[in-house]
């Protein structure tokens, strides 16, 4: 599970002149995104926020759980726990600020990127090299696949 602002987009968001955000996306974080999802993984956005573009970008990479302008991230790990069977334990988070805190408190393994709010990375029981937005995200995904097995074994490999 993943926060949008700040983990899969960079912290900066450009806006246009109509007050609409420009959030920019790491290539490599998508591949490791629609990666994961065709070996099976569960993913899901969950953020405060709301970005039509990143509701299209989460369908086209697979991502069926997308979460946003929501006040309590717990009630959407309620529901995504509903879902699909799984329980908390069995479940990464990866945010990056204080709304992500709770729902970081409740997981099985709590991530924060390298530029991360203080108060996140320390509940996180792992902190990325990579910031928000560049690659945070493929680090995560990559790693727990390798630990799995799974990354680079052949299957699922391109768009």
């Amino acid at each position: 599970m993943f926060d949008m602002d700040g983990v899969i987009s960079c912290s900066v968001v450009p806006m246009t002149a109509e007050g609409e955000a420009q959030r920019t996306l790491n290539i490599k974080d998508g591949y490791a995104l629609q990666y994961a999802a065709k070996q099976g993984y569960v993913l899901a956005i969950i953020s405060g926020g709301e970005s039509p573009a990143m509701r299209e970008r989460a369908r086209y990479l697979g991502i069926p759980y997308v979460y946003m302008r929501v006040r309590s991230k717990l009630n959407c790990l309620k529901d995504l726990l509903d879902a699909t069977g799984l329980n908390p334990e069995q479940l990464i988070y990866v945010g990056d600020d204080i709304p992500d805190l709770e729902i970081m408190q409740a997981v099985g393994l709590p991530v924060a990127p390298q530029d991360a709010v203080p108060e996140v990375k320390a509940v996180a029981g792992y902190i990325s090299r990579y910031a928000g937005g560049q690659g945070v995200v493929r680090d995560v995904i990559e790693q727990t696949l390798k630990a799995q097995g799974r990354w680079a074994n052949g299957e699922g490999w391109g768009w």
